[in-house]
C-alpha cells in the first residue's frame, strides 16, 4: 500500500473522528477502572472501526443480495445489542424480580428491581464467557448459559459506596455452590444433613451422630436418590442464584437474637419498619378475608385451620379447640389492627424450638431461629483463635470461601498442612436476614455472605405485579413504581 493510500484512510469526516475520540476516551476510562491496562492493546481496533478501516467490519454491506443484506443487518444489530447488554449487565445494572415474601413488607413478591452493580463496585466476572441476561441455565433447553473455562480470580472494581448496616443487598447464594438439580430449595447441604440425620437416628435412636457422619451418609443417600434429586452440579460464585436480603450485620459485628429481638455488639436494635413475625390469630368464627386484604397479606401467606378438623392441633398450640385459627405474618401495625378487630379473641407469636435446621448444621449451641448467637461476623484481616467451640461456625469460610485445606488431628489444627492455633480472614463477611423474619431462609440457616458474593444494591422498583389479582382488578401496583428499593 502506498503512502498516499495509507494517508487517505485518515481522511474521514469530522463526525467519524468525533466518534473515534469519544469511544476511545470511554474505553480508556473503562480500562483504568478495571485496572487491566493490557486491554489498551485493543485501542487501535476502535480507531480502525471509525477511521482506518483496515479490517472490513461491514463487508456484508457490499452485497447486492437484498435478503442477505436484511439478515446481516439484523445479525449486526443483535450482536451489538448483546455486547452492549453484556457490559451493562456485568458492570452497571441488572434486573431482578422478587420471588418470595422474605422481605415483605419492604419489597413485595412481584416487584421488579433495577440493581446497581456500581454502588458497591462491580465484580470482574468469574466466568467471562457467558450469555447476557441468563443467570446460569437457558430456559426450555436446560443447558448452561456460560462456559466454565476460563475462570478468573475474584476482583471488585471501585464503587461509590460501602455496604452499611440495614442496606438491602443482592448477592449470590453462598451455599449454592453445589446443587441438586431437581430440588434446589432447601440447599444441597441442608438436604444432605436432613437425609443423613434421619437415616442414622433411625438406625440407632439412642446415639446423637457426629456431623461428619451425618453429612457423609446424607451425600450417599442423595446420590442414590437420583430420580428425586437429579444430578449434583457445581456452580461458580457469579453463576449461583441471586438472593436479596437486608444486611443486618457488617464485618466486625457480633450479633445475637433474643426472643426475636436483634442485638448488635450488645446493643438492642430498633425494629426495621415493616418487620414481620408469624402469629396465630383465633377468632370466634369471624372470617377475616376483607381485613387481611386491606392489610395486604397475600393468599399464599394465609393459613386457616378449621377447628372441626384440627381441634386437637389447635389445643396443642394453647388455643380453644372450639374455634378456628389463622396463621399469618404480621407487622406491628397489622398486629395492632387485628387485636382491635371484632371477632378476634386471641393472638400469639409463633415459637420455634428447632435447633437442627439453623446454621451451623448440627449445631450444639441450642440456637433457634428466634434465639440465636452470639456470633462474630468476620472482618478482613481479623484473627480467629481456633477452638472446638467456634470451628463449626467458621470452617466453611476457611475451607470453601477462602480455599484452604483444614484438618483436625489430636486436637490440633492444620491449615494447608501447617499446624496453627489461629486463622486470619482474607475477606469481609456479612449477615443477611429478611424483614419477614419467620418466612425467610437467611443467614440463620446458611451462614455468612462473603464479599465476593455481593452483586449490588437495589435502586428502585420499575414494575410491580400482584400475583393474587387479575389484570383488570389491581394486578399492576402502580403505587410502587419508582419506589426506592434500597431501604
Amino acid at each position: 500500500m502506498s503512502t498516499e493510500q495509507s494517508g487517505s484512510r485518515f481522511r474521514q469526516p469530522l463526525k467519524q473522528w468525533i466518534k473515534a475520540i469519544v469511544w476511545s476516551v470511554i474505553y480508556i476510562l473503562f480500562v483504568a477502572w478495571v485496572g487491566n491496562f493490557g486491554w489498551l492493546l485493543l485501542l487501535p481496533l476502535i480507531v480502525d472501526v471509525f477511521i482506518t478501516k483496515y479490517i472490513p467490519w461491514t463487508w456484508w454491506k457490499k452485497s447486492k443480495n437484498k435478503a442477505f443484506l436484511a439478515v446481516m443487518g439484523w445479525v449486526d444489530a443483535i450482536v451489538f445489542a448483546l455486547v452492549a447488554v453484556y457490559f451493562i449487565n456485568t458492570y452497571l445494572f441488572q434486573n431482578y424480580q422478587i420471588p418470595t415474601s422474605s422481605l415483605e413488607k419492604t419489597l413485595l413478591v412481584g416487584d421488579f428491581l433495577f440493581v446497581s452493580k456500581a454502588s458497591y463496585g462491580p465484580r470482574v466476572p468469574n466466568t467471562p464467557l457467558s450469555f447476557p441476561l441468563v443467570q446460569h441455565t437457558f430456559p426450555i433447553i436446560n443447558t448452561k448459559s456460560y462456559l466454565e473455562k476460563p475462570q478468573w480470580e475474584y476482583k471488585r472494581l471501585k464503587g461509590f459506596d460501602n455496604i452499611e448496616r440495614n442496606d438491602i443487598v443482592v448477592f449470590n447464594f453462598p451455599t449454592g455452590d453445589t446443587v441438586a438439580v431437581n430440588k434446589q430449595n432447601p440447599d444441597y447441604y441442608s438436604i444432605c444433613y436432613s437425609e443423613g440425620y434421619m437415616a442414622l437416628k433411625y438406625a440407632n435412636p439412642n446415639v446423637e451422630p457426629a456431623i461428619e457422619a451425618v453429612m457423609a451418609e446424607g451425600r450417599k443417600i442423595v446420590q442414590a436418590k437420583n430420580r428425586e434429586y437429579g444430578d449434583i452440579i457445581f456452580r461458580p460464585v457469579d453463576r449461583r442464584e441471586n438472593y436479596v436480603k437486608r444486611c443486618v450485620g457488617i464485618p466486625g459485628d457480633r450479633i445475637e437474637i433474643k426472643n426475636n429481638q436483634m442485638y448488635i455488639n450488645g446493643e438492642k436494635q430498633e425494629d426495621i419498619p415493616g418487620l414481620q413475625l408469624n402469629y396465630f390469630v383465633q377468632t370466634n368464627g369471624t372470617v377475616l378475608t376483607k381485613v387481611l386484604d386491606k392489610l395486604n397479606i397475600s393468599m399464599e401467606d394465609r393459613a386457616w385451620y378449621d377447628n372441626t378438623q384440627y381441634g386437637d392441633g389447635i389445643k396443642n398450640l394453647g388455643f380453644d379447640p372450639n374455634y378456628p385459627l389463622y396463621h399469618l405474618p404480621l407487622t406491628q401495625e397489622a398486629y395492632n389492627t387485628l387485636k382491635n378487630t371484632a371477632g378476634v379473641i386471641s393472638m400469639k407469636v409463633e415459637d420455634s424450638y428447632d435447633t437442627h435446621g439453623v446454621f451451623p448444621l448440627g449445631n450444639k449451641y441450642g440456637w433457634t431461629r428466634d434465639n440465636y448467637g452470639p456470633i462474630y461476623i468476620p472482618k478482613k484481616g481479623a484473627k480467629l483463635t481456633l477452638n472446638e467451640y467456634n470451628l463449626p461456625m467458621y470452617e466453611r469460610i476457611i475451607r470453601t470461601y477462602e480455599g484452604n485445606t483444614l484438618e483436625v488431628k489430636n486436637g490440633k489444627y492444620y491449615i494447608n498442612g501447617q499446624e496453627t492455633t489461629t486463622y486470619q480472614f482474607k475477606m469481609d463477611y456479612y449477615w443477611m436476614m429478611g424483614d419477614n423474619r419467620h418466612n425467610s431462609a437467611d443467614s440463620r440457616y446458611w451462614g455468612f455472605v462473603p464479599e465476593d458474593h455481593v452483586v449490588g444494591r437495589p435502586v428502585l422498583v420499575w414494575l410491580s405485579l400482584n400475583k393474587d389479582k387479575g389484570w383488570f382488578s389491581g394486578k399492576i401496583r402502580f403505587n410502587r413504581f419508582f419506589k426506592d428499593a434500597s431501604k
